[in-house]
């Protein structure tokens, strides 16, 4: 059994004794918490933080009226503004449930209980809070985290960080590959700030962004007089970055006669001027990144094999967003914290059907899509609470749907258990139990459906 300090702390604001009663022991890995009116709820949660409240909108002295709940509802979010509140409501009182998630309540339940449908629901609230207050407790860190900047609490993107901290404090060449707004960059200060070279530069310069004639000069500078505009003597990134770390963002982009340039600089680590004849020593470490598929680059004949060799000692791969199960809604709520901090915006996170479209989406544009979404949501919103409207979400946008129904039925199954698994950190037993299955019948769907990662439990 549970020991009692390990169980979640979970309010149910409820008047009626035969549910208090039935209530009280059903839900498995709680400590729950009864209260039969208002005063007595917000005097409890002013004793003790509580990630997660259900509240009867019928209390008493009304309970007729869901006018005392509403009230409740209210004063709880002021109190504690990040707890989810799940209303409880009559079967045939569902407007009054719907007013109480424009207020900012996180769901609603209409009776009869089920204590099992219930718990699905404190479950998901539950592990909704657990989110947005590991990346409080992020944000809260500031500058002070080597992974300063860096959210996630995916596998895919925990193994990417445990990589940086393992190859930091090396020499060695990193190359970062991700797709477009995934962070490489962000990646690349990490390495530069857990390395040696912390405390000297860290230069970072974008091979797609400048014309192919400039690049060179933009690396390797030049001498006064090397062309015409040339009317002084002026260092290079590779000169600037001296002691410290260049990073060469979308290296897949350099035109093939620099890439012969930089090869030779990788080898010898010197340098000439463009227009010099002086040979300049440079000590730096190089991290690069890319979009592209090098690979196929040099099956073409775009990239240098040599170079690649070269550049990828080492290789980080940043999955896409698409591909971190749990890190969306996480992301989401560190842009919406920040953004509404840096514009004096206050909201109350996002509606059920907002945080739905975030999770479902495919995110193309990856993080920093996202990042743009929220941005401008919190411009643009006037609500309590950020909606899919305000996010810019268009039925366009939605994933394509299969005619195949035995596809996007094991689509959506596949989909389901991963989503558990990832929720009950791989345990098969609490998550059969979410998904309403047994154990042995989740063992034979993920056999099925060949999902990676369970191993034996």
């Amino acid at each position: 059994m549970m020991a009692h300090a390990d169980l979640k702390p979970l309010l149910v604001v409820e008047d009626n004794l035969g549910l208090q009663k039935q209530l009280k022991w059903a839900f498995e890995g709680y400590d729950v918490f009864i209260e039969g009116d208002r005063v007595s709820a917000l005097e409890k949660l002013g004793q003790q933080k509580i990630p997660v409240v259900t509240l009867d909108l019928g209390l008493p002295p009304d309970p007729a009226n869901a006018s005392e709940g509403l009230a409740a509802l209210q004063e709880i979010l002021e109190l504690a503004p990040h707890t989810k509140v799940i209303v409880v409501t009559g079967n045939d009182d569902r407007d009054n449930a719907l007013k109480a998630v424009s207020l900012g309540a996180y769901d609603y339940y209409q009776k009869p209980i089920i204590p099992e449908e219930l718990g699905l629901i404190i479950d998901r609230a539950y592990n909704l809070y657990q989110l947005e207050e590991e990346n409080r407790q992020l944000i809260s860190k500031g500058g002070d985290s080597p992974l300063d900047g860096i959210i996630g609490s995916s596998p895919a993107m925990l193994a990417a960080c445990r990589m940086v901290e393992k190859v930091a404090p090396s020499e060695v060449t990193t190359l970062i590959l991700g797709e477009s707004g995934t962070g490489k960059e962000l990646f690349a200060q990490a390495l530069h700030r857990l390395s040696p070279r912390y405390d000297k530069p860290f230069v970072a310069l974008n091979c797609a962004a400048i014309p192919d004639n400039l690049l060179e000069s933009e690396l390797f500078g030049y001498e006064k007089g090397a062309f015409t505009g040339a009317v002084k003597q002026t260092r290079g990134k590779v000169e600037t970055a001296a002691g410290g770390t260049l990073f060469l963002d979308e290296i897949g982009d350099m035109p093939m006669p620099l890439q012969a340039k930089m090869l030779r600089f990788l080898q010898e680590r010197v340098i000439e001027r463009i227009g010099g004849r002086e040979s300049i020593p440079v000590d730096i470490r190089i991290i690069c990144a890319t979009h592209r598929n090098l690979k196929k680059s040099i099956s073409e004949g775009g990239f240098r094999e040599d170079l690649f060799f070269r550049i990828s000692e080492i290789v980080i791969e940043i999955p896409a967003l698409r591909d971190r199960d749990g890190d969306r809604l996480l992301l989401a709520q560190a842009f919406l914290d920040d953004f509404s901090q840096k514009n004096g915006r206050s909201f109350r996170g996002f509606t059920s059907k907002a945080r739905s479209e975030i999770d479902d989406y495919r995110w193309p544009g990856n993080v920093r899509e996202l990042e743009n979404r929220i941005k401008r949501a919190v411009v643009l919103s006037e609500g309590g609470r950020i909606s899919e409207v305000d996010l810019g979400f268009e039925e366009s946008e939605s994933p394509a749907q299969s005619l195949d129904l035995r596809l996007a039925k094991e689509q959506v199954e596949r989909e389901m258990i991963q989503r558990a698994l990832a929720v009950h950190d791989n345990n098969v037993t609490h998550a059969a139990a979410a998904l309403g299955i047994s154990r042995p019948s989740l063992y034979q769907l993920v056999k099925k459906l060949n999902i990676p990662g369970l191993g034996n439990q």
